[in-house]
């Protein structure tokens, strides 16, 4: 009876009472927090895709990196509810932690390779169509992946190198300058007018359409130059420097070396090849 008395007593009705306000207080907190919560998470995840949007980040990104960000924030928001409710949390943080540490060790290689994917697509060292040489490899921008780059060589074949290596590592790209410089270099015979060589390199450069002939004001471009640049063993090295679009720098490569040899060979200059010496001494 006692037991009775005291489970039904004022005492107890009080503290019940107590204790469901004050469960009610937490669960109405909770619901505002968890409105409250999600209208901010939309407007940080509406603003971050507008930043990317500015930035012209590619569309998959846009759309991979909103993905993360938002069930990361919901994940925060989840946690900070729990507390709310009275909910020891401690734990839920652990197991979160430990998950993310053994994830990240077994995809390290894999995550590598998105960071620096994702690296790329937001800095931009290359676009597509771009001509890049890196990891020992040339060719064409085709495509840039979330984990892979794919270019497409001169030669037609198709390459795939991981981001994380792009994103770390040195890299050349041809395209994101308007002109270039076409350095060729020619031998000629010891005893080859040189004044009558560089007339005739010079003739060859002004009559390419495709170099330029004049400097450029505000660009690094110069007009056609020829000078003597090395005495070697076999012959005299006469250098070439002309500038051209980017887009033209094979067609202007290509032109000089066919033009100057079918030119000056018919005028009876002379190319000269490796040749050795022999003397015999008789005893």
């Amino acid at each position: 009876m006692e037991l009775i008395e005291k489970i039904f007593s004022p005492e107890t009705y009080a503290i019940l009472g107590q204790y469901c306000f004050a469960l009610c207080k937490n669960i109405l907190v909770a619901v505002l927090v968890f409105i409250i919560g999600r209208c901010i998470i939309r407007k940080i995840v509406k603003a971050t895709k507008k930043v990317m949007e500015k930035r012209q980040t590619d569309t998959a990104l846009q759309t991979f990196l909103g993905s993360i960000i938002e069930v990361v924030l919901y994940l925060t928001l989840a946690i900070a509810i729990i507390s709310i409710l009275g909910i020891e949390t401690s734990s839920f943080i652990a197991l979160f932690a430990s998950a993310g540490v053994a994830i990240g060790m077994a995809l390290s290689g894999t995550l590598q390779n998105f960071a620096g994917g994702v690296m790329i697509l937001l800095f931009k060292p290359y676009r597509i169509g771009d001509y890049i040489a890196a990891q020992g490899y040339e060719g064409v921008v085709k495509e840039i992946q979330i984990f892979n780059t794919i270019l497409v060589t001169l030669d037609n074949q198709t390459i795939i190198i991981p981001n994380g290596g792009l994103s770390t590592g040195s890299l050349k790209n041809f395209s994101t300058q308007k002109y270039r410089r076409a350095d060729v270099n020619f031998q000629f015979a010891y005893g080859t007018d040189y004044e009558l060589v560089r007339k005739e390199l010079l003739e060859i450069m002004n009559a390419s359409p495709l170099i330029k002939k004049e400097a450029i004001e505000g660009e690094p471009v110069d007009a056609p130059w020829v000078g003597l640049a090395e005495l070697g063993e076999s012959g005299v090295t006469v250098a070439t420097r002309s500038w051209c679009n980017s887009a033209d720098y094979w067609a202007v490569v290509g032109y000089m070396n066919q033009t100057v040899y079918q030119t000056l060979k018919g005028k009876g200059f002379m190319f000269p090849h490796n040749k050795l010496d022999v003397n015999i001494i008789n005893k």
